[in-house]
């Protein structure tokens, strides 16, 4: 299969390629040069060789009046209706040792590089992060989108590093400093659809999508076809070798709807890097255990742990939260021992459908658990934390079970120094497509209680509106101290206690009294028992120690022990 993008050779020429299976002809433009005709096959590749080292700007040329950016742009000038540019990948890496942290090691802590002042803003956080006792962060989307500004999954131009947040060169400076401080660096990637803003290919290779297939953004991505599969695959390959990346989580892969693309790209990575520590998440509403079973994939995020410990800290149950508002203790119980809360029961925010498949024989660490994340606060329609929705006490509670927890905790940056800020839906679209993203913003909070009068909705921010982006930059809350402690401590205690047996761990029982309460239990590596017992009610009951040694203890709400 032919590879995507532009090929550097001997820093003087370049090799262009592009598939273009509807067109006849197309035009090599670089800027300050001639044009090039480009070479046809019969499977619709365009290929030509030019001068052209790095630095230099081009684009291809359809017709008179289309000009386009190349899909596999590692880098543009101008935005992503402007002009590609040819990056050299060689960088000069200080972390020359780095081969990555194991996966039970993990805490991660998500980020968004344009709130952070881009990849220079991050780096210069990360001698905090590292001494907070996190282990690894992860970047949203970082590929280039229409505008200054978005969350990154209206990405169109998989390859290219997005201009407001830095150049390819800086995104590699930042990793390699992570790496010398012992953080790992994850990547979020999206490959079941194209943002609406600078998506060029159905004018020159329609077949890139199936176009009898409908999806919220058109025509589904036709990742059975191999140029597609190489397109995706080369780009998973090209963050994980040219920027050193430790991981991806691969973005809501049920819209992808096809396993076998995703069985054979981790497939293709795992062969393509047997000897470097190399992390696979996913996110999949549809809780299928069998992705994570068959040993490609090392988690799929958990909405299940979110979803029912958010109807237990606030007591809202709109929306998807219905599907947690009975007996929620219960179904705590349940995602602590088994993973996956809905395992084949039918769903009744998917219209009674059954949703997931059996989990509890997966291992603890096949679940990356969170109490917020960029989805679960950004797609509120005030962006509110859980730190303005719930009391202190239960929030402590809620993050000792996460970070002494044997799934592998997962924060949104803010969380470890307790932010206020909301983190907000933003884009940066014009005109007609600014009208239809905020009108449809609005309408998708009709079914939550709060907003189902249309005055009210006309209170959410402007996605588009700067205010909104800028409002969404996390700042230290008002108790920042407190929280950084108890980040700090709890951290340090799943150092010490946790991570040495976590590898292997497994749930053995858990059961819920009451409303509120959970004990639950796990056989860790060593063959130690691990026993957590947390009560979210408003009166909780006081906790008996039993037999082994405590971890941690907070008043009556949680606590944590070793039995051996």
């Amino acid at each position: 299969m032919t590879a995507w993008g532009p090929e550097l050779r001997d820093g003087a020429d370049t090799r262009f390629r592009l598939w273009a299976l509807d067109r006849e002809a197309v035009t090599l433009e670089i800027d300050g040069a001639p044009s090039v005709a480009m070479q046809r096959d019969d499977a619709g590749w365009f290929t030509a060789t030019a001068p052209a080292s790095a630095g230099t700007r081009y684009r291809y040329r359809l017709d008179a009046d289309l000009a386009v950016p190349d899909p596999a742009s590692r880098l543009q000038s101008g935005g992503v209706h402007g002009w590609s540019v040819v990056v050299d990948p060689r960088f000069a890496w200080s972390a020359t040792e780095w081969r990555g942290r194991p996966w039970e090691e993990m805490v991660i802590l998500e980020v968004h590089a344009g709130t952070l002042g881009g990849f220079e803003g991050i780096r210069d956080k990360l001698p905090a992060i590292a001494a907070s006792g996190v282990t690894a962060i992860e970047l949203m989307p970082v590929n280039a989108f229409g505008g200054t500004r978005n969350w990154g999954y209206d990405g169109v131009l998989p390859y290219a590093v997005a201009e407001p947040y830095g150049s390819p060169a800086e995104l590699k400076t930042l990793v390699d400093t992570a790496h010398g401080l012992g953080l790992s660096v994850f990547l979020d990637v999206v490959y079941n659809h194209f943002g609406p803003d600078g998506n060029y290919l159905n004018a020159y290779a329609s077949a890139f999508f199936h176009q009898d297939i409908d999806t919220p953004w058109g025509g589904a991505v036709a990742v059975d076809a191999d140029p597609v599969h190489r397109f995706f695959v080369d780009n998973a390959l090209m963050w994980l070798r040219d920027y050193r990346i430790d991981g991806l989580r691969f973005d809501a892969v049920h819209a992808i709807a096809n396993d076998d693309f995703l069985d054979r790209m981790a497939g293709e990575i795992r062969a393509a890097l047997p000897e470097r520590h190399v992390h696979l998440v996913l996110e999949n509403e549809k809780n299928d255990a069998e992705r994570l079973r068959a040993g490609c994939y090392d988690a799929q995020w958990n909405d299940d742990f979110h979803n029912v410990l958010h109807v237990l800290l606030t007591g809202e149950t709109s929306a998807y939260y219905g599907d947690f508002a009975d007996r929620p203790a219960e179904r705590l119980a349940r995602c602590l021992k088994e993973g996956f809360i809905y395992q084949g029961e039918g769903s009744p925010n998917h219209d009674g459908k059954p949703r997931g498949k059996p989990s509890g024989d997966l291992p603890s660490t096949a679940f990356v658990a969170f109490l917020q994340n960029h989805d679960q606060v950004g797609n509120r329609a005030m962006g509110e934390r859980l730190i303005r929705l719930t009391d202190r006490e239960r929030l402590r509670a809620a993050t000792a079970l996460l970070l002494l927890g044997p799934q592998i905790p997962l924060l949104f940056m803010g969380e470890e120094e307790g932010s206020e800020s909301p983190f907000l839906f933003f884009t940066d679209f014009h005109d007609e497509l600014a009208d239809a993203v905020r009108e449809g913003r609005r309408r998708e909070f009709a079914k939550f209680d709060a907003f189902a009068d249309p005055e009210a909705r006309e209170r959410i921010p402007d996605p588009n509106a700067r205010s909104t982006f800028e409002a969404s930059i996390p700042e230290p809350g008002p108790a920042a101290g407190e929280w950084r402690a108890l980040y700090r401590e709890l951290l340090t205690l799943r150092q010490v206690h946790i991570v040495p047996r976590l590898k292997g761990a497994v749930g053995l029982s858990a059961n819920a009294s009451g409303e509120a309460r959970v004990k639950a239990r796990w056989r860790m590596a060593d063959g130690a028992m691990l026993t957590i017992l947390i009560d979210l009610g408003p009166d909780p009951l006081p906790l008996k120690q039993e037999e082994g040694t405590m971890i941690f203890r907070d008043n009556d709400r949680f606590a944590a022990w070793i039995s051996t």
